[in-house]
């Protein structure tokens, strides 16, 4: 099984979490969303995704391929640097990072976009890698 996600990581981003920062790193738009919109469903669904962690990080671990390109990485720079492009410079995006910069993520409709696929534009990079 490839270790793509980080339960650190998914922890500090608990932190964030009753925006449902914690759920899009692993891969759970849709709850993500739900979260965002209702503060972790009135706060209580983001307590207990305090114990959940260890198994969206099993799941996501699945799912996802590990490669040269860090799950973990790149969603550190969408969550604190996105309106800059950064993960979109470092999965070599370059015509994007640069609207991005140039646009604050394309005036934050960009990012929002990211977060329901950035997993996925990570495990096809990932993956292109090996059917070269």
């Amino acid at each position: 099984m490839d270790n793509t996600h980080s339960k650190a990581v998914g922890y500090v981003l608990w932190i964030f979490g009753f925006m449902g920062a914690h759920r899009f790193y692993y891969g759970r738009p849709i709850s993500a969303t739900i979260y965002f919109f209702t503060l972790g469903l009135f706060l209580v669904g983001w307590i207990i995704d305090l114990f959940l962690i260890p198994s969206m990080d099993r799941d996501a671990d699945q799912q996802y391929r590990s490669g040269t390109t860090s799950y973990t990485l790149a969603w550190i720079l969408l969550t604190f640097l996105g309106v800059f492009g950064l993960h979109r410079f470092y999965l070599g995006k370059w015509l994007t990072g640069v609207v991005y910069l140039l646009t604050g993520g394309i005036f934050l409709l960009g990012i929002i976009y990211d977060y329901w696929t950035l997993n996925q534009q990570i495990n096809e990079k990932n993956l292109s890698l090996f059917s070269r």
